[in-house]
């Protein structure tokens, strides 16, 4: 372990140079790559509401919670990993380092299997869950049987972009996640409406664009440039996946939040939606397709936060602190820009924007425009809590990181949306989200600035 510290952290690329431009070199590729998981979404999304109409769109809302679980795995083993990776180069120990890499991609291809397993097995009760009408089964049993097939690519291959991002390779990490995502959009009208597959069209379509990202993946694992990537590093050690599992945690628990939020968000609004002059399948679709163009705004976010990952940790590992302060204030003055130019579109244009996914009725259209400005209103503070919470993540402190991540979607939404409801039937379902966004953003501020106060002491203390 002494030889390792030969390493000269120093002179490596994430401790020189400018914060500004370095962030932007890594913040790209992994807003690219978070986009990517949305664009598949979306994509099917729009082509399928333009050929199926509203039952197909709400068939992929019900779907969506298989996708947030694949991605709450996949950001286990790649933030994990991946942070993983960046503090031991900063420490100077490059073995531990490598296996690290090695351990997060096994880990995602078991997970991905079993998560693909269980799909399978218990299919149509999971999609009653997931709150599934009878109206709506047929699609979802087709589009969603399709798409487990995939799950242990995607998974891996979302993993392996982190990798190689935290590896020095965002340009090559960005074009793994673009191919696959044009793939799927070329194959989506070709399968929908040139072959009339319908949502089994769809679900093909994302399969073997998945399939083809990861491929690209692993054949940047071959070629590794900080560390050597020996064959033995690839099975899991308990130290490690520990490690690993630590501090994705955090990361884990937000996308597996946001998958309670939709269960419940679907279930109740069928629920009160049945009871409203809407009916139970407008609110279900409406939903589904406001949730993933939200999810747009939040890959943008997130990525952004994950894009400084990298400085962060490798910095945090080496001590210097002044350069963790400052990556953090350009990544969260980035995304406090993106929420407050967001917030105007959707504030502005909630009518335009859902007409990409096919027109319907008057009925539909004014429940989509109530839900975007009341549900999304706080839309222009929630960068705050995704950054701090990847912040977290990122320096090792994994408990902070995932209570954080808690806030939001467990400890605040999921209760206001079972309560406020029983008061003022769907309407509560749309004032249950600013308030807790607004709660979820106060708490992150705080907790950053209790870090940030003790940073600088630690500072003092050192000189």
């Amino acid at each position: 372990m002494g030889e390792e510290r030969q390493f000269d952290t120093k002179a490596h690329p994430l401790a020189a140079g400018g914060v500004g431009k370095l962030l932007l070199t890594f913040a790209i590729p992994s807003i690219v790559a978070m986009l990517v998981g949305s664009l598949y979404n979306i994509a099917d999304q729009v082509f399928i509401g333009r050929k199926v109409g509203i039952l197909g769109n709400a068939a992929t809302n019900v779907a969506f919670p298989l996708m947030t679980v694949c991605m709450a795995v996949s950001l286990t083993f790649a933030i994990g990993g991946a942070s993983n990776f960046n503090l031991e180069l900063g420490r100077g120990r490059r073995e531990r380092a490598a296996r690290f890499v090695g351990g997060a991609i096994s880990c995602a291809a078991l997970f991905g299997v079993t998560i693909s397993a269980v799909t399978l097995l218990f299919l149509e009760p999971i999609l009653w869950a997931f709150g599934a009408t009878p109206e709506v089964m047929p699609y979802a049993i087709s589009y969603t049987g399709i798409v487990a097939l995939g799950t242990p690519f995607m998974v891996m291959s979302v993993c392996g972009s982190h990798l190689i991002r935290a590896d020095g390779s965002p340009r090559y990490s960005m074009c793994c996640n673009l191919t696959g995502a044009l793939l799927n959009i070329v194959l989506d009208p070709l399968f929908i409406f040139v072959f009339d597959m319908g949502v089994a069209g769809a679900a093909w379509a994302t399969v073997i664009s998945i399939f083809i990202g990861w491929l690209m993946a692993a054949r940047y694992l071959l070629r590794f440039k900080n560390v050597e990537l020996k064959r033995e590093y690839f099975a899991p050690r308990l130290r490690e996946v520990k490690d690993i599992a630590s501090i994705g945690m955090a990361a884990c628990v937000n996308q597996l939040s946001m998958m309670c939020v939709q269960v419940t968000l679907n279930n109740t609004l069928t629920h009160y939606g049945a009871l409203s002059g809407y009916g139970a399948n407008i609110p279900l679709a409406a939903s589904g397709i406001i949730t993933k163009v939200n999810l747009i705004f939040m890959s943008l976010v997130v990525g952004l936060a994950q894009g400084g990952q990298p400085i962060i940790g490798f910095n945090y590992g080496a001590k210097n602190y002044a350069r963790v302060r400052c990556t953090f204030a350009f990544t969260l003055s980035a995304a406090s820009a993106l929420s407050l130019v967001t917030f105007v579109v959707f504030q502005s244009f909630p009518r335009e924007i859902i007409n990409f996914f096919g027109e319907t009725n008057e009925q539909y259209y004014h429940f989509v425009e109530r839900y975007f400005r009341i549900f999304l209103f706080m839309t222009f503070i929630n960068g705050i809590q995704p950054v701090t919470a990847n912040f977290f993540s990122s320096i090792g402190h994994a408990a902070r990181g995932l209570f954080i991540a808690l806030t939001r979607q467990i400890l605040i939404l999921i209760p206001l949306l079972l309560i406020f409801p029983t008061f003022w039937g769907i309407d509560g379902v749309m004032y249950a989200g600013p308030i807790s966004d607004a709660v979820a953003a106060l708490i992150a501020a705080l907790f950053i600035y209790w870090e940030i106060r003790d940073m600088r002491h630690r500072e003092k203390t050192a000189a």
